[in-house]
């Protein structure tokens, strides 16, 4: 079961009305819109708020197809709410490191990223992303409430209201829908306070709004104990996959064909001067025809060629992730399309992807060369399975880094070649079945 779907689904009813009655006793939101208008001019007149800037119509069409449901009435951010961004400051990290009694929360566009020695705020109010890739990419909520005593810098945008059960109900009809409408900017998505006021919303009346809320927060807990079922079978489907690769690389997942040329042959072609070696302490009783040999006998980790003044992507890991847009660079190292990337820097240092286009080599990474001799696959399930030892294992502090060392001396059993794509195959064939229970859990 797809829980993300299922929550967007149920966000999906509360917005259109769909998840509870409507109660014809209740009091319109027409009636509650008048009363905000009333209370925000008084606010004004008194000093207390800016008035707001007046904002372009915009077409309910591509959130609001069908007719309202009724009693509610179609509003926006910048009429509905209190903005409140002028009470924001920015605190650099180089004054943050030096504060030394941080005991309150600083918000920036996703939420919590530091503490702070002090506070701008003291009350529940709506934060909304003001700009980053989460705006497209909604990994995490963009509307999220801050309470307590805290800070918010400037790439949240934070917002009041007359009545804050009415922040409750914007936050789900911000987390419910696609922002891309309102974002400018494709390097640095970016939603600005003009645009984030024009964001239509479809008002109900304040007890609907009331009710809504405590009927996501009972959905939400079912599919909450959803999730964590799944995710117990899904640590289950991890074992299995850990358990596949160890039968793999010791002979033990496809069977044998003695007519197939031993691997002891193909280390020669590698290396003449390799020793051949049949067993070792960690994988006696291979099967007959493999030997063994470290890691660094049967690749090795290099840097492209430097170049400058052609402009080509810088392949990243957050590129490679596609966390975020292709960034251009005139200078780096080259590295051609379906080249291997193996991180070196980071918590998952030896992690390795394959370049999708011509490009720059990230800071992070090197290249992993494999000799031709090896079938390619074959070597990154052998890494994969000892993932788990090199993230566990990483020298350096303040920055982890891949203990090549360790890597280096990875044993990899070497099965003969034809063997090696036999077992590749099996282990993709078993792969796409648990993957295929994973994704309908």
């Amino acid at each position: 079961m797809n829980t993300k779907a299922l929550r967007q689904k149920i966000l999906d009813l509360a917005i259109h009305g769909k998840l509870v009655p409507q109660d014809p006793n209740d009091e319109p939101a027409s009636v509650l819109l008048e009363r905000i208008r009333a209370e925000k001019e008084r606010l004004v007149k008194e000093g207390k708020i800016k008035r707001p800037k007046k904002t372009k119509a915009t077409s309910d069409k591509p959130h609001y197809e069908n007719k309202l449901p009724n009693g509610w009435c179609l509003t926006n951010i910048g009429e509905l709410l209190i903005n409140r961004d002028g009470e924001r400051k920015p605190v650099s990290s180089a004054i943050r490191n030096k504060q030394k009694n941080k005991v309150y929360n600083y918000y920036g566009a996703a939420g919590i990223i530091d503490k702070v020695d002090g506070y701008l705020f003291n009350e529940r109010l709506l934060l909304i992303g003001e700009d980053g890739a989460n705006l497209l990419s909604r990994s995490k909520d963009n509307a999220f409430f801050a309470d307590g005593k805290y800070w918010v810098n400037n790439h949240a945008h934070v917002l009041d209201a007359i009545d804050k059960n009415l922040l409750d109900f914007v936050a789900i009809v911000i987390n419910a829908m696609k922002l891309d409408d309102y974002i400018t900017g494709s390097a640095q998505p970016k939603l600005s306070q003009d645009n984030l006021n024009k964001i239509p919303i479809a008002l109900p009346p304040l007890y609907e709004q009331i009710r809504i809320v405590a009927k996501l927060k009972y959905w939400f807990s079912f599919v909450d104990w959803i999730e964590y079922n799944k995710g117990n079978l899904q640590d289950t489907i991890k074992q299995v996959k850990s358990k596949v690769l160890d039968l793999a690389i010791h002979g033990k997942l496809v069977p044998q064909d003695p007519t197939d040329e031993p691997a002891s042959e193909l280390l020669k072609r590698i290396n003449p001067k390799a020793e051949i070696t049949c067993d070792n302490g960690h994988y006696q009783k291979l099967p007959e025809g493999w030997v063994i040999t470290p890691m660094q006998t049967l690749c090795a980790l290099v840097d492209g060629e430097k170049q400058n003044g052609i402009e080509r992507i810088n392949l990243d890991v957050k590129y490679l992730r596609g966390e975020r847009e292709a960034k251009v660079l005139t200078s780096g190292k080259y590295t051609a399309a379906n080249t291997l990337l193996i991180l070196v820097d980071g918590e998952n240092s030896g992690e390795v992807f394959r370049a999708p286009v011509d490009g720059y080599q990230g800071s992070t990474f090197k290249q992993l060369s494999i000799h031709e001799e090896m079938y390619t696959d074959y070597v990154l399930q052998v890494i994969n399975l000892h993932r788990k030892t090199l993230r566990e294992n990483k020298v350096g502090s303040a920055i982890p880094h891949l203990n090549k060392k360790l890597f280096k001396a990875i044993n990899v059993p070497i099965p003969p070649y034809e063997e090696q794509k036999r077992i590749v195959n099996a282990i993709n064939q078993t792969f796409t079945i648990l993957d295929t229970i994973m994704e309908n859990l």
